[in-house]
């Protein structure tokens, strides 16, 4: 069983990146698990059809205590059948969501949702937090592959170097390694270079180019995968071949972080950012 975390900027695309290649690798005949590890608890609602699933967190509070839940009121079978679990958070301003993450998985754990016959779990995890509980997917040894989705702007390049940080702190103790960076297009000027001498810099790859496409919006806002809504767009393909290259991967590394200096100067040497003497003469 390969357990993968899927890390990246706030906004950046990573639940909707993570549901589209899990529904790829399903068709493909592998069985899949997704835990959202977002207090959002958006990161199955396109395999489930739903607004929201039921949080492993929201239903502790309802009665109690964790140990008074049954597996089957927060794991739920999606489309092509992957399981679906959502660990939610507290409630707004109250607590730490970190815990939510831990205790969340921690309870499926125990509770055998980690079936034998399982060949994937992805951890959907908030932003580009890789403290406390959001690092547990990397802490407790339990995802060996690290991908980050980013994309050609510059706080989602930013947010990738430092959960490479991240991954960096926990390779040693944890066995954690960076599968690759996954670009989600934005558009950006030079986005395809740019990002590939990003990953080279980081000492990985980037393991698949996403181009924007409004088909990806037309479908969510269907609550669906672009693979189920449109199984024959171009776009839908896409997602088949970034989750190909994930199952024959093989390419797992210590990544290297730059420093600020380093990312700045990269983002200058592509027209992105303007040095200070640029800044200057302005």
């Amino acid at each position: 069983m390969r357990q993968i975390a899927i890390y990246g900027k706030g906004g950046i695309g990573k639940s909707t990146t993570t549901q589209n290649t899990v529904v790829a690798l399903a068709e493909a005949g592998y069985k899949c698990m997704i835990v959202g590890c977002d207090p959002k608890a958006d990161a199955t609602r396109l395999i489930l059809h739903a607004k929201a699933q039921t949080t492993v967190m929201d239903l502790a509070r309802e009665r109690g205590t964790v140990e008074d839940l049954e597996i089957d009121e927060v794991l739920l079978e999606g489309y092509k059948g992957i399981r679906c679990a959502e660990s939610g958070g507290p409630e707004p301003g109250v607590g730490c969501a970190g815990r939510g993450v831990i205790t969340a998985i921690n309870f499926l754990e125990e509770n055998g949702a980690y079936a034998d016959d399982q060949d994937y779990v992805f951890y959907d995890v908030l932003g580009d937090v890789v403290c406390g509980g959001f690092a547990m997917p990397i802490r407790e040894g339990k995802a060996k592959e690290i991908y980050i989705v980013t994309s050609g702007e510059m706080m989602a390049m930013y947010a990738a170097n430092n959960i490479s940080r991240g991954v960096l702190k926990y390779a040693q103790s944890g066995g954690v390694r960076l599968g690759g960076l996954i670009c989600n297009s934005r558009k950006t000027d030079k986005e395809y270079e740019l990002i590939s001498e990003l990953a080279r810099r980081l000492n990985t790859q980037m393991i698949h180019f996403v181009p924007r496409d409004n088909e990806v919006q037309r479908a969510e806002l269907r609550r669906m995968t672009v693979i189920e809504y449109s199984p024959d767009h171009a776009q839908a393909n896409e997602y088949r071949t970034l989750a190909r290259k994930m199952a024959e991967n093989t390419n797992m590394t210590i990544p290297t972080p730059l420093t600020m200096d380093e990312l700045e100067a990269l983002l200058m040497e592509f027209g992105i950012m303007e040095s200070e003497e640029e800044v200057a003469v302005v």
